[in-house]
């Protein structure tokens, strides 16, 4: 058994898909069916079931996984302990990441990160449906760690680290009948129709949380995925929306208030897999990350 055969397997499994594994693995997709077919040879057992739309997993296959990873990470590791005696950190880190980060600079992070790991590759993934979906994206092995945004209740199969909380404040146009005020409570937005993210967003899970714990039902007309775009469909009063304090730029057609009485804080986590060990590349970002709210805090 070959350790290529078990990175083939793994990557199937994870991707759910031989194409996007062997994107992954930057080889030709006849050559992942055929290490495939030739580690179940060797191994005398069928580990995927395979349809048309869909790959599992069979017994042999699921009893075959967690041993297969282990050994990967275990070649890893030794790789890893070699390179930092022999000339640093080496390889590949998968980041996942929401569309707006508040107060932390991911550019200004992943520059400094090259500069001093430049033998290691990143990966920056943002995945469509929110926080959920970065989570499962690590809990499946396809992401090393992740900027996610999870109020309330933590899911399992993930370690969440708090980094930060931005505000949400209330952007309205100009000319609003709420436009005038220096801040109100949420009571004021119960006839309001809003622009928010969409379900599984950590700021749409805030706002909604607020409202629920207030007794108020809230109308969402309108749902983005950015920051910008939202800005410009309340500047042309197709509703308000409450968006993160770090990211609003002072504009002449929108007034934004701060709303009293609520818990409107926007959490930013580091989310790390629970059951594997986290590689070179991957903890020394981690470091990178809390020098850089040391010195931006």
């Amino acid at each position: 058994m070959e350790l290529r055969q078990l990175e083939c397997f793994v990557a199937v499994v994870e991707e759910s898909s031989f194409t996007r594994a062997a994107a992954r693995l930057h080889i030709v997709q006849s050559a992942v069916s055929s290490t495939i077919a030739s580690l179940e040879r060797e191994l005398e057992a069928r580990l995927l079931l395979r349809t048309t739309r869909h790959i599992g997993l069979t017994d042999a296959g699921r009893q075959l996984l967690p041993k297969a990873r282990a050994t990967l990470e275990a070649a890893r590791d030794a790789r890893e302990a070699v390179h930092e005696v022999s000339g640093g950190i080496r390889g590949t880190l998968r980041i996942g990441t929401m569309s707006s980060l508040g107060l932390i600079d991911l550019p200004g992070l992943l520059g400094e990160f090259h500069r001093e790991h430049p033998a290691v590759s990143v990966q920056l993934a943002i995945v469509g449906n929110g926080s959920p979906g970065l989570v499962a994206a690590l809990a499946e092995g396809r992401l090393d760690l992740s900027f996610v945004s999870i109020p309330g209740h933590r899911p399992a199969g993930v370690h969440i680290r708090d980094l930060t909380a931005n505000p949400l404040d209330l952007v309205v146009p100009r000319g609003h009948r709420l436009a005038d005020r220096d801040e109100l409570t949420i009571f004021d937005l119960a006839d309001e129709s809003f622009i928010d993210f969409p379900l599984g967003y950590g700021n749409r899970a805030v706002t909604d949380r607020a409202f629920s714990a207030a007794g108020l039902a809230r109308h969402v007309s309108i749902e983005i995925t950015d920051i910008t775009a939202g800005t410009n469909f309340i500047r042309h009063r197709l509703g308000i929306a409450l968006l993160p304090r770090a990211v609003l730029i002072p504009d002449d057609d929108l007034a934004v208030l701060r709303v009293t009485g609520a818990d409107l804080d926007w959490p930013i986590s580091l989310a790390t897999p629970v059951g594997r060990t986290p590689g070179a590349a991957a903890r020394a970002f981690e470091h990178m990350v809390e020098q850089h709210l040391a010195t931006n805090n």
